[in-house]
């Protein structure tokens, strides 16, 4: 790996500073932040991040996950599995990658330069898992923890919180199946307003005692609504 100038070595000393972390393997970090139009256009032995990017793919993704399993315990799998998905996407890690002005560090090619590519999310994206991916070379995935995690914490809550994202069903069939070995039932109790803008109120019983209720345009979605609230009435676990 060819060493890092002296004059680049001064212009990521900020991103470090930003990240509040210092590499002990400064190329690693320099390698995270060359792009391959920059190797093809400059074309020396110099290598591009796309193999950082890969690592920092799956070094992000045990992150989240690890992360999710110790926050929301009593998330489904099929949820927290929505939330990482949702996390580690393409245009939620480049945003996360402009809150730390990730592009101004990158090395492109200057086609790639002049059409816009340090704003573009694709490239920042990439340059965000290959970050992670360098920093897991440097310091192993506790110092990634301590970097990242932060940046991730505000982004997976916002996700676990959204109904989107939330199957409340198999999170109370989770529950009770655990707290009672016993599965909950859902019966519709009422059906409002005429056929074409029809509203269904459903309950739903827990070893045959109603623990919650929900209005829905279709079953399902009062199902969803009674659910939550009987989550809710377990201590508050769906407001973790």
């Amino acid at each position: 790996m060819i060493e890092v100038p002296s004059d680049r070595v001064q212009q990521v000393a900020s991103l470090q500073e930003t990240l509040g972390y210092e590499f002990s393997d400064l190329r690693l970090l320099n390698k995270a932040l060359t792009h391959k139009s920059y190797v093809n256009e400059k074309n020396e032995s110099l290598k591009h991040n796309e193999r950082f990017e890969f690592l920092g793919d799956s070094v992000l993704d045990i992150l989240v996950s690890d992360y999710l399993v110790r926050k929301y315990s009593n998330y489904a799998e099929g949820t927290l599995s929505k939330i990482r998905a949702a996390v580690v996407n393409e245009s939620c890690l480049a945003d996360l990658a402009r809150k730390i002005e990730l592009g101004k560090y990158l090395l492109l090619g200057k086609g790639e330069d002049l059409s816009g590519g340090r704003d573009k999310s694709s490239i920042l994206a990439d340059a965000f898992e290959a970050v992670a991916g360098a920093l897991f070379r440097d310091g192993g995935l506790d110092s990634v923890s301590k970097v990242f995690l932060p940046l991730l914490q505000e982004e997976i809550s916002n996700f676990a919180h959204s109904w989107s994202f939330r199957d409340f069903k198999s999170e109370l069939q989770e529950y009770t199946q655990e707290k009672w070995v016993c599965t909950p039932s859902y019966k519709v109790v009422n059906e409002l307003g005429p056929d074409h803008a029809k509203e269904f109120e459903v309950a739903v019983m827990v070893k045959n005692i109603v623990k919650g209720q929900g209005l829905g345009r279709s079953k399902k979605e009062a199902e969803q609504a009674a659910a939550k609230m009987a989550l809710e009435s377990f201590s508050g676990l769906s407001k973790v």
